[in-house]
């Protein structure tokens, strides 16, 4: 019998809506809020966005002002190249790890869930949705790979990435490489093939930030 999922508490509602915030661009980078201006939006006291917007600090997307408020985080190229390489190299060890592990099919059922609600995503050509799944792939690969301190730093960058594919979700092209990649990863992982599977998604996540970065710099999205 599986577990009643606890119910989110206030501070993290109030984190995820301002998230979601920052993603969809309506708390733009570099603009300033007071935390009554966000409590007021999202219908909160101060104190839930106060614990919230502090956890936002902590992943880097935003910074908190004493007595100011908080300023939404800008982003350079050079930040994203930066990212990018870590978090290239986390998850294909991850990746690499997950493959050593010997998991059976049933252990890589999540795994393959994500994969077949990307391949399904795309069919109806729903980014939105293709995004989600996405997030869960490269979430419970990381997962899988068993390392705790790699998925702690993962999670900090991971957010950053995710905002800057919001911005460029809707002008990139159709992401069916991405989906044979993660197929293929997934493959790799459940035959046991450490090597293929950290260089899959090695290759897997390189072309991802190209991609993004193209993008970005195409339609200047972000500071130089």
């Amino acid at each position: 019998m599986l577990e009643a999922q606890k119910p989110k508490t206030i501070t993290t509602q109030a984190m995820e809506q301002i998230r979601q915030l920052i993603f969809d661009g309506e708390l733009a980078a570099g603009s300033d809020h007071l935390e009554s201006e966000l409590a007021d939006r999202l219908g909160m006291s101060r104190t839930p966005v106060r614990e919230a917007t502090l956890m936002l600090a902590q992943q880097g997307l935003l910074e908190v002002r004493p007595r100011k408020g908080v300023r939404i985080a800008t982003l350079s190229l050079t930040d994203m190249e930066e990212i990018y390489a870590v978090l290239t190299e986390l998850e294909s060890l991850a990746a690499e790890e997950a493959a050593e592990k010997g998991y059976a099919e049933s252990d890589l059922a999540t795994l393959q869930r994500a994969i077949e609600a990307m391949e399904d995503a795309l069919e109806r050509q729903d980014r939105e949705d293709w995004a989600v799944a996405d997030n869960d792939f490269h979430e419970e690969l990381v997962r899988l790979g068993g390392n705790s301190r790699v998925e702690t730093i993962v999670s900090m960058m991971a957010n950053q990435v995710r905002r800057a594919r919001a911005m460029t979700l809707f002008i990139r092209p159709l992401p069916v490489k991405s989906n044979e990649d993660h197929r293929a990863v997934y493959n790799a992982i459940r035959q046991g093939k450490p090597a293929t599977a950290r260089e899959r998604h090695r290759s897997h996540r390189q072309h991802a930030r190209e991609v993004l970065i193209d993008l970005l710099k195409k339609h200047k999205l972000f500071q130089l």
